[in-house]
């Protein structure tokens, strides 16, 4: 380089630093780049989303070629940057050079290219992917000899570079992402989709209306008293038993009940002739497959039985429909604000037979719900007794307090504030 003037070194030094800023910030940019919004864009034929994915296919490859250029560039870089301080300086040139080039490659090739790349990442990559591409073509040998050896190397401690990791989110990663989404989704579409999510960790068992709660009509009661039950029924579907629940006939609907009370001979024989058959359900069945499984019966509602056959409860298509959209404005169970009603010390009278579940979502609070269903029993399974009121306890940081008990039965408790 002794004929080349110390302007065009310069010039060149400048070209070198440029293509390392090149070389560095796509790196990042690529690296940094979303997979999931790279494969939205690739299925909307994205001609830049398709070569960049097409790149990382093979990681090791874009490494290689990225790290290969940006070491030729550099070291180019270095002796053009030596021989412009040799002509300066002297012998003192290649300190200045070191030095001085060591702090221009960082601020100019490394720092600023980088910072913008990760900020951009699509800007940056579509673009310099085009470069890339033919650069690959172009050093195919020579990076495919150093992967061979790179990848030698990783194999002797069990690593294959080929076995690229999915990038597919997991529920709950993908819960962060819907939540983390709300400039562009409304929070009651975050909590429809989180709900959704939550499906599969929600048995039938934990929405359930409990068999002592449920409306149902005991057709060996007088006539004239099932009549009038049918004609003030609350809901859509009836269910009839004989003498207890566990002896249920079947279901039946109002649409029917209304069209025979208006015949003039309408008696329990033709009643129990329009019952229709009674769907049994699991308790321990998920909410996302009892979903499906209601669509694939055409079925509305269902009695829960547990692993004897015995009868637990009862659930209806509302019922999983309300734990993705939240409550509708006509539901077989009360409403948790029923049963909890705020006092002015802050703390909170609650029903004992409340859901915890439900009264989690009323107070967003996070009482445990892997065990017991309502609050009654979680106190219960926690003391492994039946109290006496008053009794003062704390679960999961709440303090409570036993105020009213009924028939082994707790019905009033006082909570205080989550304490921790």
């Amino acid at each position: 380089m002794e004929d080349i003037s110390t302007s065009a070194l310069f010039i060149i030094l400048g070209v070198l630093i440029l293509m390392s800023a090149y070389f560095s910030s796509s790196e990042t940019g690529i690296m940094s780049i979303n997979r999931i919004r790279l494969r939205h864009l690739e299925k909307e034929n994205h001609r830049g989303a398709k070569r960049v994915s097409n790149l990382l296919n093979r990681p090791d490859r874009l490494i290689g070629l990225i790290l290969i250029g940006n070491n030729l560039v550099n070291i180019a870089a270095a002796q053009v940057a030596t021989i412009i301080g040799l002509r300066l300086y002297g012998d003192m040139g290649i300190a200045v050079a070191t030095f001085g080039l060591t702090l221009v490659v960082l601020i100019f090739a490394e720092v600023t290219p980088k910072t913008l790349a990760a900020l951009y990442p699509e800007k940056v990559a579509f673009p310099s992917s085009v470069i890339l591409k033919v650069l690959l073509k172009v050093l195919f040998p020579l990076v495919v000899a150093t992967n061979w050896i790179t990848n030698g190397m990783l194999r002797l401690v069990g690593i294959t570079p080929q076995e690229i990791e999915e990038h597919s989110l997991s529920k709950e990663e993908l819960k962060t992402v819907v939540n983390e989404s709300s400039a562009m989704l409304p929070s009651n579409h975050q909590n429809m989709l989180t709900s959704i999510l939550d499906l599969d960790h929600v048995t039938v068992e934990d929405i359930m209306i409990p068999r002592s709660e449920i409306n149902a009509i005991d057709i060996n009661d007088e006539w004239k008293d099932i009549a009038r039950q049918l004609t003030n029924a609350q809901h859509t579907r009836v269910l009839l038993y004989r003498d207890q629940i566990d002896d249920a006939v079947g279901f039946i609907h109002a649409r029917d009940a209304l069209r025979l009370l208006t015949k003039e001979q309408f008696d329990k024989p033709s009643l129990l002739r329009a019952v229709r058959e009674i769907y049994y359900v699991p308790e321990n069945t998920s909410l996302n497959t009892q979903l499906i499984k209601f669509q694939e019966a055409k079925e509305r509602i269902g009695l829960v039985v547990d692993e004897y056959g015995d009868i637990q409860g009862l659930v209806t298509l509302e019922d999983i429909l309300e734990e993705v959209v939240g409550d509708f404005t006509t539901t077989q169970t009360r409403a948790p604000s029923e049963d909890v009603n705020m006092q002015r010390d802050g703390s909170v009278m609650v029903d004992g037979s409340v859901n915890v579940r439900d009264l989690n979502k009323e107070m967003s609070w996070d009482l445990p719900t892997e065990g017991p269903k309502t609050l009654s029993g979680l106190i219960v399974e926690h003391l492994e007794d039946i109290p006496d009121a008053p009794l003062g306890l704390t679960i999961s940081g709440y303090k409570m307090e036993v105020i009213e008990i009924k028939e082994n039965m707790i019905k009033m408790v006082k909570i205080s504030s989550n304490t921790n």
